[in-house]
């Protein structure tokens, strides 16, 4: 279903993730839990995504403390990282998905930028968020950029990055399971019509297009950008099962069929691109959210989560002509999903 937004002058834009970036930020990895098991390889992974960033932007890098950064820079220097590239922050974080607790950088109406501070609850899951809901004021501290903090009905609101994705032009997708549903309780009371008008005031969306279910193994109830992405204005890359016995084929298809019916906010039909899911990954008996959906896109790059599946590379050549003027690069992500996120859920852009 999509839903025209009806609201007074937006306040703020949120520009679409391929518009120019002045860094992107990363949260250095430090909460063994996330990986139980499997956390020594993390941090290299972190270091070859830092590698394939510097190239084309700079990063902004949040670690713990002075000694955490000294550790950091070894391992970064050993990957060939040019130091000058990163810029380094002590802010404590309780874990790395920083798409879901920093701040979204939007653009005022006289154009200027402008950080959003949503509040964060961890998904409604971990007793461990207090450190990562105070990182967008201290961001913003650090940036000198001001920082507005959404409400609604008097209340802040509770949004993560993950759950929304933005054309640019006036566009937002996000599913119903994420915002609608009662399981996480993000914002008790809210309907759909408050999630547009507050989408309206903040992000600048005209037109907000709503799908149903996200992917098996999402630990957080249906974020979109596991499952549908915009790839430039009208270009919608959605996530899709060929396997009929598998438990993501019917949600999927069901998100496919909506879509295919759906106009953005200039009234263009979307053209929507089927992009494979690899086949499931199940570590220590838990089906694990593994789609190619959560790319990155950064300055003249895109980063692409690979899971060593014959997929990999048909989802690396469908967004490569999605994105001609863009290097794209694969990510080994087997051992990084077991944290139940890959690239998108681990950065958050700072625009230009």
């Amino acid at each position: 279903m999509s839903r025209t937004a009806t609201s007074s002058a937006p306040l703020f834009r949120m520009p679409a993730e391929w518009e120019p970036h002045e860094a992107t930020w990363l949260a250095w990895p430090h909460h063994r839990g996330d990986w139980p098991g499997k956390f020594p390889p993390i941090p290299w992974v972190y270091a070859e995504i830092v590698r394939h960033l510097h190239t084309r932007e700079k990063v902004y890098l949040l670690v713990n403390d002075a000694k955490a950064e000294a550790t950091v820079r070894r391992i970064l220097k050993q990957n060939a990282v040019d130091l000058e590239q990163v810029r380094f922050f002590h802010v404590p974080t309780d874990r790395v998905w920083i798409r879901d607790y920093g701040p979204i950088a939007a653009r005022n109406s006289a154009g200027k930028r402008t950080l959003l501070h949503w509040q964060f609850h961890a998904w409604a899951k971990y007793d461990n968020w207090h450190a990562d809901t105070a990182v967008p004021e201290q961001i913003a501290h650090e940036v000198k950029l001001p920082l507005r903090r959404p409400k609604r009905k008097g209340k802040r609101i509770v949004l993560e990055g993950g759950s929304i994705d933005v054309d640019g032009e006036g566009t937002l997708l996000t599913t119903e399971e994420c915002l609608l549903s009662d399981v996480q309780e993000r914002n008790p009371g809210l309907s759909r019509e408050d999630y547009e008008a507050i989408f309206a005031e903040y992000l600048g969306i005209a037109k907000v297009l709503w799908l149903g279910n996200g992917i098996a193994g999402d630990d957080t109830h249906g974020h979109v950008d596991d499952l549908a992405r915009f790839v430039a204005p009208g270009k919608v890359v959605l996530a899709v099962e060929g396997n009929a016995a598998d438990s993501n084929y019917r949600p999927l298809q069901e998100n496919l069929d909506r879509l295919r019916t759906m106009k953005d906010a200039r009234g263009r039909k979307l053209e929507v691109i089927p992009l494979p899911m690899p086949a499931p990954i199940v570590f220590a008996g838990q089906r694990l959210p593994a789609s190619y959906a959560n790319f990155y896109i950064a300055n003249g790059k895109v980063l692409v989560p690979t899971f060593n599946d014959v997929q990999d590379r048909k989802a690396l050549g469908i967004l490569a002509e999605c994105f001609p003027h863009h290097e794209v690069v694969g990510i080994h992500a087997v051992d990084l999903v077991w944290g139940l996120g890959t690239l998108h859920c681990m950065t958050q852009q700072l625009i230009h």
